[in-house]
């Protein structure tokens, strides 16, 4: 019986799997044509999997050759020559598994022991690939970050591309490296960190030894129909269960975005943890279940913005102060958050975070870290049980007290602070109130591009509340209206507003009242 994987490759005939065919008929196709490429993507969006699929397709036309240097070590990479040795061995070893496994007089030629630099390594390429079509895959491209020479090697497989249409500098037919970072990100990292040293005239950034590279433009990520099809498999191989994968497939997507771990650990944890309860109740207790864990791909994202204070601001002001990020090809910091996945492109040029469960995951570390270092900011003084009665979350009680806790503590001259950071002292103030039984998230794309702050989640109800500034009557006219078209949109009659009136206090009107707009119920708080 197949399962659901998220520890390592994937395997069709033990996993459940979305259909990778399309995919790998697309990048073979840049094989065929020789290309030399890097399959850059985040943490755990499937790239050995990919390249483990890819190698079994092309296996009848080519001799692939899929190396790791995961687990190498420091001693692979201290010279050329201890280099040249672990590459020949590893090459000989993944020829083992290939289409020329039954050669042993080819297979045990790869490693000989004169090489010892990268003009023997060169020649040595040369004469194993004169008359064979060699691809040659190099997962885990990372692990060689902290060391110079790869840069060097390279430099020296690029060489030999320019030059591949000329005897005798016969080289690999097409090139593969995967990682999470493309090669040009990769080199700046060492430069930073002192690991390489650019020869005279380098670019100290963005010269990549790689710039005969082709673009690599396959989508990983996957779609709700891909995971449609491979929900119909397990409901094909679990009868009894009911479900509408159509529903399941799309409600999945909303959460993860297409993040391949993450499509696979919402299954993982509803076929195992929840009693395959393949509801919309049960895809979004394993949303919770996800955003209360520790995994690899939530500590990779913490130390990523913890590392980078640039990365940490775009972010901050994305997400919490809701500014607009366009998608500018020549930004680092931009370049830095795709690279990392933490971000999506729009089609009118603008980013996003990648995916909900991200956006709640990174907003609550933004709001612990704040919290922790401005406490005096804190709107508190609540506790769960004062909302929370018989299971079902009391919004409005939520609100009126909120409100109440703000009047107490802020003022005018609080004012610049409140223009950027009022979501922030309501997410903090609602956050622990949702601890265990519900969470929020932001709408970020809309039909018309608009952005609706905060959608509570609270067992089987669902809160929206929309967060203004005060504009003007005209503007919080606008706010019903915008508000009721949303909720229209979600099929819901009751929502939310909450309005920060940051002029002075004599021209302050506080009100707490139920507002019927355009056939819908409006919480209307003004502070």
């Amino acid at each position: 019986m197949r399962y659901f994987n998220t520890s390592g490759v994937c395997i069709p005939e033990e996993h459940y799997m979305v259909d990778l065919t399309s995919r790998l008929t697309q990048i073979k196709v840049m094989v065929d044509k020789g290309d030399y490429f890097t399959i850059n993507r985040g943490r755990q969006y499937g790239k050995t999997t990919t390249l483990r699929e890819l190698q079994k397709r092309l296996k009848a036309e080519y001799v692939c050759i899929r190396i790791s240097f995961e687990g190498i070590g420091q001693r692979g990479f201290e010279t050329e020559e201890a280099f040249c040795r672990t590459f020949m061995r590893l090459i000989r070893n993944a020829l083992k598994i290939s289409s020329v496994a039954d050669d042993a007089a080819y297979i045990a030629s790869w490693v000989d022991e004169t090489v010892s630099d990268f003009v023997a390594l060169s020649d040595h390429i040369s004469n194993q690939c004169e008359d064979r079509k060699l691809v040659l895959m190099i997962d885990e491209v990372d692990r060689s970050s902290n060391y110079g020479v790869f840069v060097v090697f390279l430099g020296m497989l690029r060489d030999k591309y320019l030059n591949r249409k000329d005897a005798p500098y016969y080289t690999f037919h097409s090139v593969i490296l995967a990682g999470l970072h493309d090669i040009k990100n990769l080199k700046a990292k060492m430069i930073e960190q002192g690991k390489y040293t650019p020869h005279a005239g380098e670019s100290t950034t963005y010269n990549s030894p790689w710039n005969i590279a082709a673009d690599y433009e396959v989508d990983m990520s996957f779609n709700p129909d891909d995971i449609g099809s491979m929900l119909t498999e397990y409901k094909e191989e679990h009868p009894a269960i009911a479900m509408d994968t159509a529903a399941i497939a799309q409600e999945i997507y909303a959460y993860a975005g297409g993040y391949p771990f993450l499509v696979s650990r919402l299954c993982q944890l509803v076929d195992e943890k929840l009693h395959q309860d393949w509801s919309l109740n049960g895809v979004q207790k394993a949303a919770q279940m996800v955003l209360s864990e520790q995994n690899t791909l939530f500590d990779d994202m913490i130390k990523n913005l913890e590392a980078y204070p640039d990365l940490y601001q775009f972010i901050y002001e994305l997400l919490i102060v809701g500014e607009k990020k366009l998608n500018s090809i020549d930004d680092p910091v931009v370049n830095r958050a795709l690279m990392f996945c933490f971000l999506k492109r729009l089609d009118d040029n603008q980013v996003i975070i990648h995916n909900r469960i991200f956006e709640i995951r990174i907003s609550k570390y933004l709001i612990t870290k704040e919290s922790r270092e401005k406490k005096e900011r804190r709107v508190t003084g609540i506790l769960k049980q004062d909302v929370v009665k018989d299971g079902r979350f009391d919004m409005e009680l939520c609100l009126k007290k909120f409100a109440r806790h703000y009047r107490e503590l802020f003022n005018e001259s609080d004012i610049a602070f409140l223009e950027r950071q009022g979501k922030m002292l309501f997410l903090s103030y609602i956050s622990p109130l949702l601890n265990g039984d519900g969470f929020y998230h932001f709408e970020s794309q809309l039909s018309d591009l608009r952005r609706m702050d905060i959608v509570v989640d609270y067992n089987h109800e669902q809160f929206i509340i929309e967060l203004k500034l005060w504009h003007g009557e005209a503007g919080h006219r606008a706010a019903y209206e915008q508000l009721a078209g949303y909720l229209r949109t979600k099929g819901a009659e009751r929502g939310y507003l909450l309005t920060f009136d940051l002029r002075k206090s004599g021209n302050r009107e506080p009100c707490e009242e139920w507002v019927n707009h355009d056939g819908m119920r409006i919480f209307d708080v003004v502070l």
